[in-house]
């Protein structure tokens, strides 16, 4: 017997969209390239994994004349794009072996496949806390940049999520540098930590972009860290290797503390970082009472030497040697006129810290050897 259910083009092909990146990864089950359709007379649930992220999304019905709930694999590319070239409401009629679609005078029918194939799918999560989703957004924002994608030690790869009593915290390093951003806005009673893949950080980056959703849910699921809307639930696997042990490096115990205003000194580097011409050259930031002096020199290409004012620097004359380029990935994503840094000597890092409305951003950058 043939049944049917309705469902708006626009909103159906929204969740198609965020699930392509999944559905299209390869991996050792062919099921997976596969989107999971769960229709009854209430809504629609479809699910897409690839064994490492997972996504889940309900679509109410208001036309369906499911009753016992029917369950089909389509081809999560092909369904795609499909109804990308739809338009209006699209009735699906399922029978034995097909699905069949119906928009305005376009009528086109898809083979399915056995929902039995799916992989079994994360269930039973166990929520911990809710995050106002803009400034989970922002947090990503400032530290997500950082995450490497192929670095030789795995535990790099990733976002270090840590809950205190006190705090969320999220920490990401490439070895030259460390980004950290911290709100005392949301803690939990019993500390918890995860390393949260790179890739699985960018996909949600894009879910919460694209959702209307002004809180997002963080919980578990077995082994498994999940991010959930109203209409979404989003699983990720963690990385098992141990995230460095940072907080040392973080020490500011007898630092100097100085100011710059930040598009000074970014227009500055960004003028030295032109001359690098893809060569691994530093800069030179030599520090007095009133300057900062930045200069850098290719042979090949040319020299720079420029000044800036510093304001409350109580330190004595210091030379240091920075990439340009990673000092610049920091300060692009910091909003304050004037940024407050740390130094202490030529071989440890500058430690850069600003305030955006709740949140409190760290950024580090080791400096160059002299010899390099």
């Amino acid at each position: 017997m043939e049944s049917t259910f309705r469902i708006d083009q626009k909103s159906l092909a929204a969740v198609l969209s965020s699930m392509q990146p999944i559905c299209a990864k390869r991996t050792t089950l062919d099921a997976t390239t596969s989107i999971l359709f769960q229709a009854d007379h209430k809504e629609l649930i479809l699910k897409s994994t690839d064994l490492e992220i997972s996504l889940q999304y309900s679509c109410g019905l208001h036309n369906s004349d499911i009753e016992q709930g029917s369950s089909f694999l389509l081809s999560g590319k092909r369904v795609f794009d499909l109804v990308k070239e739809l338009d209006g409401e699209i009735q699906f009629s399922l029978e034995a072996s097909k699905v069949s679609l119906l928009a305005g005078a376009a009528e086109l029918s898809l083979h399915v496949k056995d929902a039995q194939e799916f992989p079994p799918f994360p269930e039973r999560i166990e929520n911990l806390m809710q995050l106002d989703a803009a400034i989970l957004r922002s947090m990503l924002e400032k530290v997500s940049f950082l995450i490497p994608q192929n670095n030789a030690n795995p535990a790099l790869n990733g976002l270090f999520i840590e809950v205190s009593d006190k705090e969320l915290k999220m920490t990401a390093t490439n070895g030259h540098c460390l980004a950290q951003v911290r709100s005392a806005a949301y803690a939990l009673e019993k500390p918890v930590s995860w390393l949260v893949p790179r890739r699985a950080i960018f996909e949600l980056k894009k879910i919460i972009d694209n959702t209307p959703d002004k809180t997002i849910f963080l919980g578990v699921c077995g082994n498994q860290l999940v991010f959930s809307g109203e209409s979404f639930n989003f699983f990720t696997k963690l990385l098992a290797d141990p995230f460095p042990h940072y907080q040392p490096i973080l020490d500011k115990t007898d630092f100097v503390q100085g100011c710059v205003k930040r598009v000074d000194l970014v227009k500055a580097l960004r003028r030295s970082a032109c001359l690098l011409s893809g060569q691994f050259i530093p800069t030179q930031l030599s520090f007095d009472e009133t300057m900062v002096t930045i200069a850098m020199q290719n042979k090949e290409v040319g020299a720079l030497q420029e000044k800036i004012a510093l304001d409350n620097y109580t330190g004595s004359s210091l030379e240091i040697r920075f990439y340009a380029p990673y000092l610049l990935n920091g300060l692009q994503v910091l909003q304050d006129d004037s940024i407050s840094f740390f130094l202490i000597s030529s071989s440890r890092p500058i430690i850069i810290e600003t305030k955006d409305q709740s949140l409190e951003v760290t950024y580090l950058v080791m400096p160059v050897s002299p010899t390099a």
